[in-house]
């Protein structure tokens, strides 16, 4: 990863990291087949990554306290089955009016302000999620598509 990237997890807004993944694709000359997947799947996860880091709330897919945001905490969030938990980890945190499911300490879970799920539903659910039960899968092309979607990301990085 280059030491850029580290910057731009750990400090900069969503436009700032997704502006330079666009900058990125353009000067790699990805196939637009990756480029029309890449920035809505970053955005989508990171509109909840970005609010629990500038909270201080970071945690991991085994909810183990992560103390910045960096781009592997992203790639672990990025693995399809992960990111369909983290959403509905943070829909019943915002139903809750506390951050569930994570090893924090209890009392940072309580300082939780709900986090906009709009994005990120809108999301999960043009690729065939279901957003009402957790535990119903999607299908596994859509897992091997984000598998792919990752790399490209990866590489851009």
């Amino acid at each position: 990863m280059k030491q850029e990237s580290y910057k731009l997890f750990k400090d900069e807004n969503i436009e700032t990291i997704l502006n330079f993944l666009k900058s990125e694709l353009v000067n790699r000359n990805e196939s637009p087949f990756w480029s029309d997947k890449v920035i809505p799947f970053s955005e989508a996860i990171l509109t909840v990554l970005i609010p629990l880091r500038d909270a201080d709330m970071l945690f991991n897919p085994e909810g183990a306290v992560v103390d910045s945001l960096t781009p592997e905490l992203f790639f672990m969030w990025s693995d399809f089955v992960s990111l369909k938990s983290l959403a509905f980890t943070i829909q019943k945190s915002n139903l809750a009016k506390e951050l569930l499911r994570t090893k924090l300490d209890s009392l940072v879970c309580k300082k939780y302000r709900g986090i906009d799920l709009k994005i990120l539903g809108d999301y999960l659910a043009k690729n065939r999620v279901n957003l009402e039960d957790e535990n119903i899968d999607f299908p596994i092309a859509t897992y091997n598509l984000h598998q792919g979607v990752s790399n490209v990301i990866k590489s851009l990085l």
